[in-house]
């Protein structure tokens, strides 16, 4: 079949097979037939808004059919949906709409934002025509926010068209397939996981928030083929006892992907273990599709630790502060450049990409290649610690952390110390509660001296979102004013 719109591939499915199930929500069943008609109604709900070809439509709803509906709709009149979180502070979310500039913003009241158009979650379409329209193709698929809090927000503007063959495996997505969706619509995975899912056909069986028992629930339910979960996902699910994990059917499941954060190699060895090599993949790339790798459970068991080598046709170089490529097994900055060549996949609203003179991107991750071209990840360079001149990696202390049977997260960081420079600060969720002592025979084991935290602090909420992220940066310098105003 040749390429068509999104909106068009819609339509398509939706007229083949009208009554086939499309999304899946808390007991709620939409068919293609119903998000197809719902779409076309808020696209004229969407145009008599003043929304047209190639303007941003921010989406700020939780996880729930109408954030498809308000998705589709903009793609059917060429518009450009600009998902965001729906539990953003206003003022947060107010710095990413002044950057996006959108036409229309979906899921907040006009008072929070009275200088754009808005329109409240549940607003009622009925009152729109449903008849067929125009066919559009939105110039860019998609305009994912980042940032926030944790810095400078900046939109990331998808230069793909929103085209695809809907017949045809798109991003690894067979026809067909019945994906379940634990994550944050707002986020990439989650985002590009469950439209490719529509747009080839299959099934979205979507949660409103992770919740580790009702995954391997739903899993069994719904014979689930695909799921992305993030390394925060599947910890909580092997946390869960034995007799709860096992009690779930979860046979039908074909590709277990993980994403968001490097996954430590205690639990990827685990759900190898668990699963068979077979059914575990890890990701590594990026919004902005300048880079990725990909690696099978059975590649990793060769190579424990690795998350792949590059997909797609993109490179990947390992450079030093003075950008030179180094050698296999040397430690440096990961470089990254799309077969198009720079700037070829994306732009940023609101931001610079980090590149070298000959066009190079980085996203600022730490790593080294082995011999045969399989990257290993070490961390994010702004969240390295130097102490005492020696340099430690967060993700490889938590990564200790976690492999604890109490802890359920943590995040390490840095803090200015006199005597060393920064000491390593551990904040730990552990259910039921440790103690410092017992962390320290675990970590002893496990990491050299100079890596284990010397201070830690403890606490009973999550400190990883349902995405998986942590904000260390932001914890650090929560921390660096609580100690500068104890002085």
């Amino acid at each position: 079949m040749p390429v068509v719109s999104y909106g068009k591939a819609l339509t398509l499915h939706a007229e083949r097979d009208p009554e086939r199930i499309a999304i899946v929500h808390e007991g709620q069943i939409t068919t293609f037939g119903e998000l197809e008609r719902a779409a076309r109604r808020r696209a004229r709900l969407l145009i008599e808004h003043g929304v047209g070809l190639g303007d941003f439509v921010t989406i700020a709803l939780p996880n729930c059919v109408e954030f498809f509906e308000v998705t589709f709709a903009a793609w059917k009149i060429g518009a450009v949906p600009q998902p965001v979180s729906s539990h953003l502070p206003v003022i947060e979310r107010g710095a990413i709409l002044e950057r996006a500039q959108p036409r229309l913003v979906v899921g907040v009241p006009e008072a929070d934002h009275p200088q754009f158009r808005c329109l409240p979650q549940g607003c009622d379409p009925s009152a729109f025509d449903d008849a067929q329209l125009p066919d559009a193709i939105a110039p860019n698929r998609q305009a994912l926010a980042s940032g926030g809090s944790t810095g400078t927000p900046k939109v990331i503007v998808d230069l793909l068209a929103a085209e695809v063959d809907p017949e045809e495996t798109f991003y690894g997505v067979e026809p067909g397939r019945t994906t379940l969706v634990p994550g944050p619509l707002y986020h990439a995975g989650p985002f590009i996981n469950g439209m490719v899912t529509l747009l080839t056909g299959g099934r979205v069986i979507l949660m409103s928030r992770f919740d580790p028992e009702q995954t391997l629930a739903l899993i069994e339910q719904h014979s689930i083929a695909f799921v992305n979960l993030v390394p925060t996902m599947l910890q909580r699910i092997w946390r869960l006892p034995d007799e709860v994990r096992t009690r779930y059917d979860v046979s039908s499941l074909r590709s277990v992907y993980s994403s968001g954060a490097a996954c430590p190699p205690w639990l990827k060895q685990a759900w190898i273990d668990w699963l068979g090599p077979e059914k575990i993949f890890e990701a590594y790339g990026a919004t902005e599709r300048t880079g990725g790798t990909v690696i099978s459970g059975t590649e990793w068991l060769e190579r424990p630790g690795s998350v792949g080598k590059p997909t797609h046709g993109r490179k990947l170089e390992v450079r030093d502060d003075e950008g030179r490529a180094l050698p296999p097994g040397e430690i440096g900055e990961v470089y990254m450049m799309p077969p198009g060549g720079q700037g070829s996949t994306y732009r940023y609203i609101g931001a610079e990409a980090r590149a070298s003179q000959d066009g190079w991107e980085s996203l600022g991750d730490m790593g080294y290649m082995d011999d045969d071209g399989y990257l290993y990840l070490v961390d994010r360079r702004s969240d390295m610690i130097v102490t005492g001149g020696a340099n430690v990696y967060p993700a490889e202390v938590e990564a200790a952390l976690d492999s604890h049977p109490h802890v359920h997260s943590s995040a390490v960081f840095g803090l200015p110390d006199d005597d060393l420079g920064q000491r390593v600060h551990a904040i730990v969720e552990a259910r039921p509660p440790i103690g410092e002592d017992e962390l320290r025979a675990h970590l002893a084991e496990r990491l050299v001296r100079y890596k284990t935290p010397r201070t830690y602090e403890f606490t009973d909420q999550p400190l990883r979102d349902d995405a998986g992220k942590v904000r260390r940066s932001k914890l650090r310098e929560e921390r660096i004013v609580m100690e500068a105003h104890d002085q």
